[in-house]
């Protein structure tokens, strides 16, 4: 079986930089072990699967060990995927989510625009005794939020957020839990991390689920709807984020860096 494969940066506009996915073509569904196995193989934070149906297409992530829920930066990926190879012509694409509704994408001058449902997070009722010793903070966070077994520490600088060096043994113990933090930015509004070792992910590079709730929270705080956002990841990536109602919009440029033949 050859599979079309694509590896593209999301969210920046030049190579090796942003957050890597794979993005894989399909004609119809493998057993979810063989995509595991392909997204081990490609040993990225995400690889994405495509399936069309009429003139959308179903969409499913995966984790060198997982599938996760919710993804953003893949779907980025998939859509300039779409938009710059396999259908040019296209202005517009629906993507079939098996967890969290249709998500839909679009160009935007020279950016990606996806709509994705908003996620709010809300105090967290019980904080893992381990979190402040796996995030190596001597200080804990003003507060932490939870959301779809997700952590948020909230700190109060950017300066926090880079010097955070997390042991990963232990965050990955506070499974199911991913962790995020996040500070006011500097020449941006927020800046963040996002840390999913028992997914495979050590450190995520740029996360755009978690800015479905990262989005929310800043909006009302800063009390303003359109955002923009950079995570201080080693690679780095910039998001321009806009709560719309119950939904959020992300926005971002994506640049395709390999081009293969997956064979099994």
């Amino acid at each position: 079986m050859q599979i079309p494969l694509f590896h593209v940066d999301a969210f920046t506009g030049k190579s090796f930089s942003g957050n890597p996915a794979a993005v894989c073509i399909l004609n119809a569904w493998l057993d979810d072990e063989t995509l595991r196995k392909v997204a081990a193989e490609n040993n990225l934070s995400a690889t994405a699967f495509l399936v069309r149906k009429d003139t959308d297409y179903e969409l499913r992530w995966f984790t060198p060990r997982c599938e996760v829920r919710l993804c953003g930066h893949a779907t980025l990926a998939s859509a300039h995927v779409l938009f710059s190879v396999l259908q040019p012509g296209l202005e517009t694409v629906r993507f079939l989510l098996r967890f969290a509704g249709d998500v839909t994408v679009k160009k935007d001058g020279e950016f990606l625009s996806m709509d994705f449902p908003s996620l709010y997070p809300k105090p967290c009722a019980k904080v893992p005794p381990g979190l402040n010793l796996a995030l190596g903070l001597r200080t804990p966070p003003l507060e932490v939020m939870e959301v779809n077994d997700i952590l948020i520490g909230v700190f109060d600088s950017a300066d926090e957020i880079r010097n955070i060096a997390p042991d990963f043994a232990l965050l990955e113990q506070l499974h199911p839990y991913a962790v995020a933090v996040t500070s006011p930015g500097e020449d941006v509004d927020f800046v963040s991390r996002y840390f999913a070792p028992s997914y495979g992910v050590p450190e995520d590079h740029v996360t755009g689920s978690a800015h479905c709730a990262l989005t929310p929270y800043w909006a009302k705080r800063l009390k303003k709807s359109l955002l923009h956002a950079r995570q201080l990841s080693e690679r780095g990536g910039e998001l321009l984020c806009e709560t719309v109602g119950e939904r959020v919009v992300l926005k971002g440029k994506a640049v395709l860096t390999l081009t293969g033949t997956l064979t099994i």
